[in-house]
């Protein structure tokens, strides 16, 4: 949708190369003639004052253009976000819409690239990360940061004709499920409107419609969809119980509903405790593929150092993981979020369980004497760019030949 607008170098003579078709027909059509156009938008249906929105500047091929968002809030291009100063390829047909805004008003904005999306294609992308959306849901906590923003500076607020207006567009009055994760979860319905009691309507979590283990979800609350088992459960601040792994910050079920005392059944899409649980809790019997930079050679010699040693690889991350709750080990490169915060007692994902044991195995080498690890291994000279090296994970003569757990000695 494009706003009425003006050209920043408007030149009459020259020949009409592009233009913008505005959805909204009380706008005119914006004619481009100029290489490079600024095109303005209006901050009120009501007002004469203008800010910038976008500049489309013609590509060399003549075929296609370059936008660059120049307003405050985000533009959505072919269903791409594109926020402020980034710049996206444009083509004829590309559709280009105004993205959501930075206050708590942006209902109406996203309910249309919702509406736009699903009529469109099957799964509906994050215009941010492209990833399928799955739930869709206020954010109570950010809402609350906002309102606050909000109290503290009235200037940003909308006016009441412009929130009214915005929630005249708005499809998204209750969260909403949109699709599921899971193949053995496609009998759950695809949309979500509303908590009803009535048995008609199939509810997303065992503690909607009915109290269990003392709590029952209200028809507000917003729910977060397990990234395992594809279930639901409520989003809780109350409870100390951890719905999120610190380490890769996606949902998962499993400790909440072991705390909620919840027996498994067929009914609701739930997982087992084991897939999230304390990394303290967690065993392994065998070295994880990523580890080493997926360097198979490198996996083979750690496995024959620990044999040697007369150890199994769960003593020696059991060691380690000691070592990681006491500080002492640096975690720059720890390929985990929230590196900082996390400890033994902290529950994470099978996944990230895995990258931790890699960045274990890692410090466990590089401890090692060399004395300590097999013969041929001793023999080899370490690799310039030690673990950053990309040669090893196309050459296997090199991967072999050169060791490359070690620090980089020299840069690309």
């Amino acid at each position: 949708m494009a706003e009425i607008g003006e050209c920043s170098a408007s030149n009459s003579s020259m020949e009409n190369w592009a233009k913008l078709i505005p959805t909204d027909k009380m706008y005119a059509d914006i004619e481009i003639n100029s290489d490079e156009t600024v095109i303005f938008s209006e901050t009120k249906s009501t007002s004469v004052e203008k800010h910038e929105w976008c500049k489309i500047t013609r590509n060399s091929d003549l075929n296609t253009a370059t936008l660059q968002n120049r307003s405050s809030n985000a533009i959505i291009v072919d269903e791409t976000l594109v926020q402020k100063d980034e710049t996206t390829f444009i083509k004829c047909g590309s559709e280009i819409v105004s993205g959501p805004v930075r206050d708590v008003d942006s209902n109406g904005c996203f309910s249309e690239w919702l509406k736009r999306s699903q009529e469109k294609h099957t799964n509906v992308l994050c215009p941010q990360c492209r990833a399928v959306v799955q739930f869709v849901g206020r954010n109570h906590y950010l809402l609350n940061i906002a309102e606050d923003i909000l109290q503290a500076d009235s200037s940003l607020r909308r006016s009441v004709e412009e929130i009214a207006t915005l929630d005249s567009c708005s499809l998204i009055q209750s969260n909403l499920v949109i699709g599921s994760v899971k193949k053995r979860n496609q009998k759950r319905p695809h949309f979500l409107l509303g908590l009803e009691e009535s048995g008609g309507l199939e509810l997303p979590c065992p503690q909607c419609g009915t109290e269990y283990a003392g709590f029952r979800c209200n028809p507000h609350m917003v729910h977060l969809q397990c990234h395992e088992c594809g279930g639901m459960m409520p989003s809780r601040f109350d409870t100390g119980i951890p719905q999120h792994c610190l380490g890769c910050d996606r949902a998962f079920c499993g400790a909440y509903w072991e705390a909620q005392s919840l027996q498994r059944s067929d009914i609701y899409a739930t997982c087992s405790p084991e897939t999230f649980k304390p990394i303290s809790r967690r065993t392994i019997s065998r070295i994880p593929q990523l580890t080493h930079e997926n360097n198979r050679h490198e996996q083979d010699i750690t496995g024959r150092c620990i044999s040697q040693m007369g150890k199994t690889l769960q003593d020696v991350i059991s060691e380690w993981i000691v070592r990681f709750s006491n500080r002492e080990i640096d975690r720059t490169r720890m390929p985990l979020n929230h590196a900082e915060m996390i400890t033994a007692e902290t529950p994470i994902c099978h996944e990230c369980y895995e990258k931790l044991v890699g960045f274990l195995l890692y410090w466990f080498r590089i401890s090692t004497p060399k004395y300590l690890l097999p013969e041929d291994a001793t023999e080899r000279e370490n690799c310039w760019y030690g673990y950053a090296c990309r040669t090893q994970h196309h050459n296997e003569d090199h991967a072999r030949k050169r060791n490359h757990v070690c620090r980089p000695t020299r840069s690309r």
